[in-house]
């Protein structure tokens, strides 16, 4: 019942919403006095990077061919596997963030040590490979937590222990947003943006397609990918005077303080979205948003109280939704009080107890 030593491993390193969650969640272990040793990739800078902690490093790097991917994520896994075999005779808890590590999960049952998952998304290809990394988190977690509700729900793992822990915003974010007053309008434009990673099922050409439609709004796109790959990406794309296309950002205070209304674009038909972090993070600064209408996002996504649900399918009903807010500043300041309502639901202090907790009493 005492502190712990936990060998946290994940895979990527990057500014995505997996890694930010589970820094916060290796914070508040680190607070709790538990002793946390990070596993991960040193390709590039990421949320795991800023963790005061022992890091050990493994190889890996996304490169866009499938093949080569793949080549590289099963040698990672492989060295990963031999890199935790050092623990096989101290008293440690494997803390695996996302089904891929599965080389990690694969040493625990090894060593017969404690495995907790922590899963944030779904959406894994080849439908293989996704099937391979289920069976062993089925067959060795001990616990599992879900970052919400619907991914419990469509990614259950037979008989084993598991918690819903809603993502939350970092104190630090928290901090840097207070103070700040929403306007519905900043530089004389009505500015739409959206954050998320270079995948086509994303909406990234939905939201180009949006930008030429609405010539007389901004709308700004963030990627989680390098300046050189957002240039390849659209090298054949036609682009609009009010479109701007940023790459990984280490700060994006300054995009959510210029944000009208922030978008979640994802295709329901190509991936559902678990959670949608980026959607929080701007009800954090009072910005209403468009989400999906099914998945993660709808959990806290409510109707006409903080932003609307629409399916990025129906072009002419987000067309109408945006115009409807950009033109209506009592609706907009209205959808800006009950974001900033929600965002406040979501602190970093209660996923830190909730996974401490479970922690605790393995």
């Amino acid at each position: 019942m005492g502190s712990k030593k936990i060998i946290a491993v994940h895979l990527l390193n990057d500014f995505s919403g997996s890694p930010l969650v589970f820094s916060q969640a290796l914070e508040g272990l680190q607070k709790a006095g538990h002793e946390v040793i990070l596993h991960t990739s040193k390709n590039r800078e990421g949320f795991l990077s800023k963790l005061k902690l022992k890091s050990v490093y493994f190889p890996y790097r996304f490169v866009a061919n499938a093949w080569g991917r793949m080549l590289l994520f099963t040698m990672s896994q492989v060295i990963l596997f031999f890199q935790l075999l050092k623990y096989r005779n101290e008293d440690v808890i494997i803390y695996v963030n996302t089904l891929l590590p599965f080389g990690a999960a694969l040493a625990g049952k090894f060593m017969n040590k404690k495995v907790v998952y922590h899963l944030h998304e779904s959406y894994i290809r080849p439908k293989q490979l996704k099937d391979f990394l289920r069976f062993i988190a089925s067959n060795i977690a001990d616990t599992v937590f879900y970052v919400s509700n619907y991914l419990s729900q469509v990614e259950p793992l037979k008989n084993v222990k598991s918690l819903v822990i809603y993502n939350a915003l970092p104190d630090e974010f928290v901090k840097q947003s207070e103070g700040f007053s929403y306007h519905m309008v900043q530089q004389d434009k009505f500015c739409v943006l959206m954050i998320c990673s270079l995948k086509t099922y994303k909406g990234v050409h939905e939201f180009i397609s949006l930008a030429q439609r609405h010539p007389n709004h901004r709308f700004e796109l963030v990627l989680n990918a390098s300046e050189l790959e957002v240039q390849q990406f659209f090298s054949d794309e036609e682009s609009s005077l009010n479109l701007f296309i940023y790459p990984a950002q280490r700060n994006l205070h300054p995009f959510y303080q210029r944000a009208s209304l922030v978008v979640n674009l994802t295709n329901p038909a190509l991936c559902i979205e678990t959670f949608g972090l980026t959607l929080l993070e701007a009800m954090c600064y009072g910005v209403p948003v468009i989400a999906p209408p099914v998945g993660g996002p709808s959990e806290f996504v409510l109707e006409g109280v903080n932003g609307y649900t629409v399916d990025v399918r129906k072009m002419n009903e987000l067309d109408i939704t945006i115009e409807n807010i950009a033109s209506d500043q009592k609706t907009c300041l209205n959808l800006s009080a009950g974001a900033k309502l929600t965002s406040q639901k979501f602190r970093s202090s209660y996923l830190q107890e909730q996974v401490n907790t479970v922690i605790r009493l393995l």
